[in-house]
This record gives C-alpha cells, structure tokens and sequence, in this order.
C-alpha cells in the first residue's frame, strides 16, 4: 500500500511541476517576451555548461556505483582456474570501461564545445577520412583478436581432455531437477539408453553393462572433493539444460541425445567458504532480507543451476554442491549404495 501512495504522491508532484511550467511559459509570452520555441545564446550557453555538470555526476554516478557492487558481480571464486576466469572478466570490464568513459567524454565535451553561439568555434566538416576509418576498424580488430585468444585459452583449460587423475561423475538433467551420478571403483560410467526410462529408472541406466554396477547416483546434494580433479560428464533428457556453477566458474550446456564435458579442481571448501567474511556479510543480508518475509534462514552453500530457460519451473532447478576434504568425501562416498546394490535390494 505505502509503495502505491509513494508512486502516486511522485506522479502527482510530476504533473504539478510540469503545469508550472507550461503557467510560466505563457506569463513570459503575455508579457512579450520569447516564445517557447525560440532559443537564445543563452539557453545554449546554460545547457551546455548543464552537459558539463551532468557529466561530471554521470561519471562519479558509475563510478560509485562500481565499486559499491563490485563484490557482487560474481561470487568468491573457489576452482584453480577461477582465477584466470577472473582475471579475464576483469581485462574486458577495463577495455569495455575505458571506451565509455572515453566515448561519453568526447560526447558531452563536444556538446559544451561547440554549442552555438556569437563567439564559439563551429565544428569542422567532413564527409570522410580513410585514415579515421583504418583506425576506428583496426584498433578493435586487434583487441577483440587479443581476448578472443585468451577466452580460447583460458576456456581449453577445463574444456580439454582430461590428463592425469581424475573422479569422473555425470550431471544429469530433466525438467525440473537435477541426478548426479559417480561412476565407482572403476572410473567407467555405465551407459545410459533412453529407451530404457520408466518410472523406477529415470536415468535410463542399461542394467546389462557391467561398467554401471558400481555406478552410484544422489539427488539433491553431490560432495566433491577438495584439491581432486572432476571430469564431469553432462546428459538431459528432455531438453536442453545449462550446467551453471557460478563458484567454480564453470556451465556447460545440457544437449539431449549427446554428451557433453568439462573438468575442474575445487580449491576451497564449503566450511572454510562458510567462514569467509565477505561470505559471512552476505549471508547476514540475505537473511535480513528473509527474515522481513518471514521465509526460512538461509546457510551458504555452492549451487548448481540451470542457467537456459527450460520450462515453468526453470527457476527451481538447482541442487547443493559440498566441497569436503578428501578423507571426508571418501567417507561420505563410501556410505552410498551402488546402482547394483539398490538393484539386489
């Protein structure tokens, strides 16, 4: 309700200044002085030192604002390449920062410069220039070739074939959740058939390959360990998902009828996470923000999303991530049942 009185109280505040003016106007025209429609030196004058003064709380406006959300742009990374990811992110928000402030400059410089009056110098005119061309094309050309290169390169790292160890799992998804499954002693998924789905096997896991029998799957919530290479392998059933850890600085797609990969190393745990003060902080406002609604307290814990539109319930399509020490994932694994084990049950 005091929302609504605050909006009608600001539209009627709006309309009265408006009525105002258009009161003045006509007084000024009684009195013979200017039309409305004339413009004089010195309604340029004032609005081009206006653009100046503009500019100026522009600028300072962004800037502020920046560095007021900052930390809120992306969460604290916590995977070995978070950092080269980061620290792309943060090349491209130079280069895309320096261009506006560079651009908007020149535009209300230009409009305090060369506003028109009996002394002012008047633009010059000219209907082309090769050489501005070459280096309004070339100069871009270089830089978008430069971070292309690095997106490539800073992408293959956990894009490209996995060397050395790794716990090799899958992330399987369908409208609207989400199934892990881990692919046991044997490091070797079992096949999946989608002929094979029913109720009881939503999967469609193939119970005659053997590779599957010390498969295990979890719902809800999946542990991986600290430090350890994950080779996750990513499935859907129905339509196409988008894997999204934002943490880990990691989404890959979910296409049906295909697999599709990517690798990475967890570097910090949900405990020490849960401990870090800028995580604290935010925990604290989420919680503020919950508790004026009266909904449940929230604990921090790592997400997985989906980040494509998939259907009505898209928004709900998440699932817990646990990062443990490695004894303590060892543990934890240990104490869940294999696909072969639930089938003997």
């Amino acid at each position: 309700m005091i929302p609504l009185l605050i909006f009608a109280v600001l539209l009627l505040a709006v309309i009265a200044i408006a009525r105002l003016i258009r009161i003045v106007e006509l007084t000024s025209e009684m009195r013979g002085g200017k039309q409305q429609w004339e413009v004089t030196e010195n309604d340029n004058r004032m609005n081009a030192g206006l653009m100046i003064l503009f500019a100026a709380a522009f600028f300072a406006f962004c800037v502020w604002q920046f560095f007021k959300y900052k930390d809120k742009l992306l969460p604290m990374a916590a995977s070995e390449h978070g950092a080269d990811i980061d620290w792309l992110f943060n090349f491209n928000i130079i280069i895309i920062g320096g261009v506006f402030f560079v651009a908007n400059f020149l535009l209300f410089y230009f409009a305090f410069k060369y506003y028109k009056g009996k002394h002012n110098e008047t633009a010059t005119f000219f209907p082309e220039s090769h050489t501005m061309e070459l280096i309004w094309t070339i100069v871009p050309g270089i830089v978008l070739v430069v971070i292309i290169f690095l997106g490539i390169k800073t992408w293959n790292t956990i894009t490209s074939p996995v060397e050395g160890e790794s716990i090799v799992m899958e992330l399987y998804a369908k409208q609207f959740d989400w199934t892990a499954r881990y692919a046991g002693k044997d490091n070797i998924l079992g096949k999946r058939n989608f002929k094979l789905i029913t109720a009881h096997n939503p999967m469609g896991l193939d119970a005659s390959d053997p590779s599957g029998n010390d498969d295990i799957v979890v719902r809800n919530e999946f542990h991986i360990p600290k430090g350890k290479q994950i080779d996750f392998k990513f499935g859907s059933r129905d339509v196409i998902h988008s894997a999204y850890m934002p943490h880990f600085r990691a989404q890959m797609n979910c296409v049906p009828g295909m697999t599709t990969s990517l690798h990475y190393v967890p570097s910090i745990t949900t405990e020490e996470m849960r401990k870090n003060p800028q995580v604290i902080q935010n925990v604290k406002e989420i919680n503020e923000i919950l508790s004026k609604k009266g909904e449940d307290v929230y604990a921090f814990n790592y997400i997985l999303l989906c980040n494509k539109i998939c259907g009505v319930s898209h928004y709900n399509m998440q699932m817990n991530i646990m990062v443990d020490e490695p004894r303590q994932f060892n543990e934890w694994l240990s104490k869940q049942k294999t696909v072969g084990e639930q089938v003997n049950q």
